[in-house]
């Protein structure tokens, strides 16, 4: 599998003439692979917001279900480390604002965030010793502005 996802993923880069030193790709548990592509154009590669490494990811998952990947298998595309440092920082801040909720016994909302990262932060909290017991989360609100709400218990 592994194999697979690299030279299509080697493959769809060379298509769109994105120069790139390597891609390396790591079995992080049962269908979730995490790609990491190492290149000199990282802001090219990443674009606002990381967009373009969205988009990658997207055609990427689609190659992949063409060529008979399990729909259920998850490929995280990664370019230097950003997708690793925004999942922290959005981490950092769930479990922030879960100590407040906590602490003030109120419901608070995260800003809206895409899918990917509403899913890390419901399932951080859920499985979290800390908090699973203290607090629940539900996503609130339509397309772009879904947001996560904190809930203690």
């Amino acid at each position: 599998m592994e194999l697979l996802i690299k030279e299509t993923l080697e493959k769809l880069l060379n298509i769109l003439g994105i120069s790139y030193t390597g891609v390396k790709i790591t079995k992080e548990k049962e269908n979730v692979y995490y790609t990491e592509i190492e290149t000199e154009n990282t802001s090219l590669l990443i674009g606002w917001h990381g967009e373009t490494i969205a988009s990658i990811q997207h055609i990427l998952k689609s190659l992949l279900w063409k060529q008979g990947v399990e729909s259920k298998t998850q490929v995280i595309v990664d370019v230097d480390g950003y997708k690793k440092r925004q999942e922290d920082s959005v981490i950092r801040l769930a479990e922030r604002k879960a100590e407040v909720a906590i602490a003030d016994q109120i419901e608070i909302k995260l800003p809206p965030m895409n899918p990917y990262f509403r899913r890390k932060v419901h399932l951080h909290l859920a499985e979290s010793d800390k908090y699973k017991n203290l607090v629940s989360t539900d996503s609130v609100g339509e397309g772009e502005h879904r947001q996560i709400k904190i809930v203690p218990k």
